[in-house]
């Protein structure tokens, strides 16, 4: 060490320390490359933007609103768009009302503020395993004890969700449609189940909702939120909402909705974290909601990502190896594939990016080391023709490594989609 240098490591926080770059982000910074087709990001597609309509929304919020666009605001957020977020998740059984809704940017501050209300040194959380990826990342700062649930082709397993609330855990996280990274919905029965199981403990459930309106297949099911008591009468749950993937991601808006009392902390929270929300998003987000934008690209929306979901799946049937599996989600933007046991996905993306393709290996979704044959795929982002290029260069990059570890283990699972998300070696592979 030089004489003027900083032993910046011995100065940071210890929890600092517990806080594991995203995988994902750091891949990010590698798919900019000319003809690199990406299947990683988590990303909406930039051409159904309506950018004609965003710039006549700009025009109108400034002409209504005038200034008041571009001042400081209150912490909770504008009052209509809060009472927007309670209309449109209130049940036929009660009404929310705006004090149970904080506007956040985005639903990944719904998960931090949560962490830093309610979580102490080594509380335990009950997660999904394998779980979304950034609210491992932003609860592991708290020295968080994680106690994983098993998944299987249908979502979290009720029973095992019962054996982790016993053992005390302080809060949960589920994401009850279209999962990411798994792509499977939790069935009506399921989610009824645990509800009721919350209800007869003292623990705090955050939904995390974010993919609800990419409805492809079925129909639409009931939130946690919903099932559960009223937020201000016993209620246990938390939801969190986004418009990043309905209206557009950079305008950074989410929502959580809860009981009036655990909205005041997680506003406190947010005061010193960012103060509030970017009015300005806001009154643009409630102008485009006005001239019922949703009502009009949701429509859209569901069409053409339907499309790139069939078009993905009836490449990867065509060009993926024996000894691949994956599943068939109803909504979403991810297919979640399954290679041979004895391969690690990591070590085959190197081998995959040379061939101008990319996807996000599954292990860091896991919380038990597991998943490393695992690998997760986005359906939304690219147009047709591009994901049957992809998908024909990934088949050839893990051919070679999936038919060698086929031989070698003698496997005989045909590569076909299954019609049970999350299938596995022949029906019914879990996940621990």
């Amino acid at each position: 060490m030089t004489a003027d240098a900083i032993p910046w490591t011995d100065l940071f926080a210890r929890r600092a320390g517990h806080t594991k770059p995203s995988a994902l982000r750091q891949l990010m910074k590698l798919l900019s490359r000319p003809g690199m087709i990406s299947f990683a990001g988590g990303l909406p597609a930039t051409e159904l933007f309506a950018l004609d309509q965003v710039e006549r929304a700009v025009h109108a919020a400034f002409q209504r609103v005038g200034g008041t666009a571009l001042q400081y605001g209150e912490t909770e957020g504008i009052p209509e768009l809060r009472q927007w977020v309670a209309r449109q998740y209130s049940t036929p059984q009660w009404q929310l009302r705006q004090d149970n809704v904080l506007i956040t940017s985005g639903s990944q501050q719904v998960i931090d503020l949560v962490g830093r209300v309610f979580l102490n040194s080594h509380d335990r959380v009950i997660m999904e395993n394998p779980t979304y990826l950034a609210a491992l990342q932003a609860w592991r700062a708290y020295e968080t004890h994680f106690l994983p649930v098993a998944m299987d082709a249908h979502g979290l397993r009720p029973d095992d969700f019962e054996i982790r609330l016993k053992q005390g855990a302080k809060l949960a996280y589920v994401m009850p449609n279209y999962h990411n990274p798994t792509g499977v919905t939790l069935p009506a029965e399921r989610r009824q189940r645990i509800i009721a199981l919350l209800q007869r403990h003292p623990t705090v459930l955050l939904e995390d909702n974010p993919y609800e309106e990419l409805r492809y297949d079925g129909e639409p099911l009931p939130g946690l939120l919903a099932l559960d008591r009223p937020p201000d009468e016993g209620g246990r749950v938390i939801r969190a909402g986004t418009f990043s993937k309905t209206l557009m991601p950079g305008l950074r808006l989410g929502w959580a909705i809860g009981p009036k009392e655990v909205i005041a902390q997680l506003t406190k929270a947010k005061q010193a974290v960012d103060l509030h929300t970017s009015t300005f998003n806001q009154f643009l987000a409630m102008e485009l909601l006005h001239r019922r934008y949703l009502e009009q690209s949701l429509p859209v929306l569901r069409q053409i990502y339907r499309e790139r979901r069939d078009a993905m799946l009836a490449a990867m049937a065509e060009y993926f190896p024996a000894g691949c599996q994956w599943n068939k989600p109803a909504g979403g933007m991810f297919i979640f594939v399954t290679l041979p046991s004895d391969l690690v996905a990591s070590d085959l993306l190197p081998l995959a990016i040379k061939r101008n393709v990319a996807f996000v290996p599954g292990q860091d979704f896991h919380l038990d080391g597991q998943g490393a044959n695992t690998l997760r795929l986005n359906f939304t982002k690219n147009p047709a023709p591009e994901i049957l290029t992809g998908i024909k260069c990934l088949g050839e990059a893990l051919t070679p490594a999936v038919e060698a570890a086929t031989r070698l283990t003698k496997a005989t699972v045909p590569c076909t989609a299954s019609a049970d998300p999350l299938a596995a070696t022949s029906i019914e592979r879990e996940f621990i």
